[in-house]
Formats: structure tokens, C-alpha cells, sequence
């Protein structure tokens, strides 16, 4: 079946409230509203009112770019999952490699996280790579897997419908070195292949698995036009509006 492809820009720590309502803004104006594939933004916390303001109306969700397990209590500087709904969001990444390698998240913190956004209402994107010490060894896959199979542990096949995975080979992340068409494929088709031994096949049918890792409008579309390759995760080209937009217009062009 064929599955929409779904672009996502995460805004990092950039990006404070007036320049997130500036950039939104410019999105908004610029971004396709047919809604033939899905789109997104991930600002800071604190920005997200400003981008919801910008992008009222117009076919672009916004998520949160982490959350924490527990929905309230005595947890210092913590959002949670209801709090992301309650400030209009409606996605969430976990497990970026970013929170992993910098804040120590770990795989039963991503769990927790993932579990913590279904129970909220909101979309994961589960984020999952491997470094380059770890490819290198030729253990990409089995790291990936651990870490989608430690996510995923105990979920019914019904819950999975949500989530989205997002492959980002760590080597690849702002480095602007890029996983080639080649193997971001062989490593997105291993990711599926793992789903479908493990749950019933409506799951990897269904699963969107979107790239991340240095994507910019010069390789969207190769990477895009890999079957098994759907959407991406964008990080530094998606704080550049023309830079977006072109990206979301190379998927408009392969999934037509």
C-alpha cells in the first residue's frame, strides 16, 4: 500500500518566540495546502504558541521536540505529554539522538517517553542510528533494532498505528555528511523487514519510516524516491523557509 510521505523540520535550540513566528510565518506562506503529504515543525518549547499562531490554517502540524514519562508531579523544568496537548501540540519526537548522546536518555527512558505520548494523544516520531564507530563495525542493524525492539516492547500491534520512525544515522546528523540513497534504503528496508518478523504485517505495510541526516533540497528527492524511504526528518535546512519548502516540494513530486 502506498503510505504518504511525511516531512518534518525539528528547529533544535533555535529559534525564540519572535523568530519562530517569523520563520512559521514564512512557512505558512509558502508551503503547499492541498495536503497530499503530511508536514510538520518542532520548535523549542518556549516557541511553540508563536509557530501555532503563524501556521493557524494552514496543513502543517506542531510537535514537541521531547517530553517527559510522567504526565505532572515535583519534576523541575520537565513538559509532559499533556501539556504538549494542552499547547495545541500534536506530535512528539523521542528518542533523538540528541537527547540520548547529550542527556542520557536511554532505551528504557525512550519506552517510557513513547509510552507517555500514546497515553497523552500525541503522534511519536521514534528516532533511531547508529554512530559511525558502530557501522563501521558492521552492526548498524542490530543496533537499530535493539533499540526500535526495546522502544516498541509490549505495545499491541494496534498501537503502532501512531507512530512514525525516523532512521537518522548519528554520523549523518549536522555533519553534512549523508547516508547515500543506497544505503539509507538497504538500512530503512532492514527496519522493516524487523517489523514484519515481529509483528503482523499490516504493521510494516502501514510504519513510515522517514531519513534524517543532513537532508537538504540538493538530495531530498534521490533519498525520497527510495521505496522504502517515507519522508524526512529535517534538521538545519528546515530553519531556512525557501530550504523547507523545497524539500517538501521534492516530496510532493515523488509522491505524485
Amino acid at each position: 500500500m502506498a503510505r504518504r510521505l511525511f516531512i518534518a523540520g525539528n528547529w533544535k535550540l533555535h529559534k525564540g518566540p519572535e523568530e519562530a513566528g517569523a520563520l512559521a510565518s514564512q512557512l505558512a506562506a509558502k508551503l503547499p495546502t492541498d495536503g497530499a503529504i503530511d508536514i510538520a515543525v518542532f520548535p523549542p518549547f518556549i516557541s511553540i504558541p508563536a509557530a501555532l499562531r503563524a501556521l493557524q490554517g494552514a496543513a502543517v502540524d506542531v510537535g514537541g521536540q521531547d517530553l517527559f514519562a510522567q504526565s505532572e508531579g515535583a519534576f523541575t523544568s520537565a513538559v509532559s505529554g499533556p501539556m504538549l496537548r494542552q499547547a495545541g501540540c500534536a506530535r512528539v519526537l523521542v528518542g533523538h539522538s540528541e537527547r540520548r548522546s547529550l542527556f542520557g536518555d536511554t532505551d528504557a527512558d525512550v519506552s517510557a517517553k513513547l509510552r507517555a505520548a500514546l497515553d497523552a494523544g500525541l503522534l511519536p516520531i521514534l528516532c533511531v542510528g547508529e554512530t559511525l564507530e558502530q557501522r563501521d563495525a558492521g552492526a548498524h542493524v542490530e543496533v537499530v533494532q535493539a533499540q526500535i525492539d526495546a522502544a516498541l516492547a509490549g505495545l499491541a500491534p494496534d498501537q503502532l498505528s501512531g507512530i512514525t520512525l525516523a532512521y537518522e544515522p548519528v554520523w549523518a546528523i549536522g555533519t553534512g555528511r549523508t547516508a547515500s540513497p543506497d544505503q539509507a534504503q538497504a538500512m530503512h528496508a532492514a527496519i522493516r523487514a524487523g517489523l514484519a518478523a515481529r509483528f503482523p504485517a499490516f504493521v510494516a505495510q502501514e510504519t513510515r519510516i522517514q531519513y534524517g541526516g543532513s537532508v537538504k533540497p540538493a538530495n531530498a528527492a534521490e533519498l525520497l524516491a527510495q521505496p522504502d524511504i517515507d519522508g524526512a526528518l529535517v534538521g538545519g535546512a528546515s530553519l531556512d523557509a525557501d530550504a523547507f519548502a523545497r524539500i517538501v516540494e521534492a516530496a510532493e513530486t515523488v509522491s505524485r
